[in-house]
C-alpha cells in the first residue's frame, strides 16, 4: 500500500469534502476518488461512510487513521534523522533535493543550478521532475527540499505563506511563434487554424487556455496537434507543422537562429513568474546557503 493513500484519507477527514481534499493534495477530483477507492480495496472494507459533503469516515476509516498515525510519524522522524546524518560533515557533503517541472528543468532551473555551482560545491543535487501539481504535493510532503514552479493568476497550488516562503527567480512568457520560410516570412499567422496545443494536464496548457478564453472568448479553433511535452511542441513548430505558444526561455535560440518568428505584439504574450519555494522552518546549512544565494 502507498503511504500517500493514508495521507489522502487524512486530508479527506480534515476537509470533509472530496473536492477540497483533492485541491489540498494537488490532484484532480476524479484521481483523488480513485486513490481513496484503491485504499478501500487494500483495506477490504468501506472507509468512507458518506461521499457527500460533509464527508464522514466509517469506524474502520477512523481506526486506520488512528493506527497509522504513529507509523507515519516514525517514518518522518527516520527521514529527518537520515537527512541530518547525511549533512553531518557540513554542507559540502550534503544532498540538495530540488523538485520542478520537466520544461523548467531544461531551461531556467539549469541556469539556476549553474549560478549555484560555487555555493553548493561538493554537494550532491537530486533533481526530481513531475507534472507541476504532483511535484507541489511532493514538496508539501517534504520529499524535496526546494520547489521551482510557475506562478500566474490562472494557477493555484495552495502554497500558503504560513508554511512556505518564496522568491521570484525569473520571469518568462509564452510567445506565439511560427516557422520561417525561405523568404523570411512566418509560415503561419497568429490566428491560423493550424496550431499546436498542450495537453490539459500541462501547466503551460492551463496558462494558454486562460489566455485564449480571455482574449478570444472561446472562438479559437481546436489545435490540430496536442502534445504533453513543451520540447515536442518546439520541435513540431520548427518543422513547420503549425504555430505554437512556447516559453521564451525555450525558444530564444531558435528565434535568434532565424528558425522561428515571434508573432503578434506584447498583448499576445502570456507573462508569468518562476518561483523558488522553501519550507518556512530553519533548514540544513546547504539549503539555507542555496536559498540565500538565490535571494541576492
Amino acid at each position: 500500500m502507498d503511504i500517500k493513500l493514508i495521507e489522502d484519507l487524512a486530508a479527506l477527514e480534515r476537509c470533509a469534502s472530496f473536492v477540497k481534499a483533492a485541491e489540498a493534495r494537488h490532484v484532480t477530483h476524479p484521481a483523488f476518488g480513485r486513490r481513496i477507492r484503491a485504499l478501500e480495496d487494500w483495506a477490504g472494507v468501506p472507509l468512507v461512510a458518506s461521499t457527500r459533503a460533509p464527508v464522514r469516515l466509517t469506524p474502520e476509516g477512523q481506526a486506520l487513521l488512528t493506527q497509522s498515525a504513529p507509523l507515519l510519524a516514525g517514518l518522518r522522524q527516520l527521514r529527518t534523522q537520515w537527512g541530518a546524518r547525511d549533512r553531518a560533515d557540513g554542507q559540502g557533503t550534503g544532498l540538495l533535493r530540488v523538485g520542478t517541472g520537466r520544461t523548467l528543468a531544461r531551461t531556467l532551473v539549469a541556469d539556476w543550478l549553474g549560478r549555484l555551482r560555487g555555493t553548493i560545491r561538493g554537494a550532491r543535487v537530486q533533481l526530481r521532475t513531475q507534472a507541476m501539481e504532483e511535484i507541489c504535493a511532493t514538496f508539501e510532503r517534504g520529499e524535496v527540499d526546494l520547489l521551482i514552479c510557475y506562478e500566474h493568476p490562472a494557477l493555484s497550488y495552495g502554497l500558503t505563506g504560513q508554511r512556505f516562503r518564496h522568491i521570484t527567480l525569473a520571469t518568462d512568457r509564452l510567445l506565439p511563434v511560427a516557422r520561417v520560410d525561405a523568404s523570411g516570412r512566418a509560415r503561419h499567422d497568429l490566428f491560423d487554424a493550424t496550431w499546436i496545443g498542450y495537453a490539459p494536464s500541462l501547466t503551460l496548457g492551463r496558462l494558454l487556455e486562460d489566455h485564449l478564453e480571455a482574449t478570444r472568448s472561446g472562438q479559437q479553433s481546436p489545435p490540430t496537434i496536442v502534445c504533453d511535452s513543451a520540447d515536442a511542441v518546439l520541435e513540431l513548430a520548427i518543422k513547420g507543422l503549425g504555430m505554437a505558444w512556447l516559453p521564451h526561455s525555450l525558444t530564444a535560440s531558435a528565434v535568434r537562429a532565424g528558425l522561428l518568428k515571434v508573432l503578434g505584439g506584447r498583448g499576445d504574450q502570456i507573462h508569468f513568474e518562476v518561483r523558488l519555494y522553501r519550507h518556512r522552518a530553519r533548514q540544513s546549512d546547504l539549503i539555507e546557503a542555496a536559498w540565500e544565494h538565490s535571494n541576492r
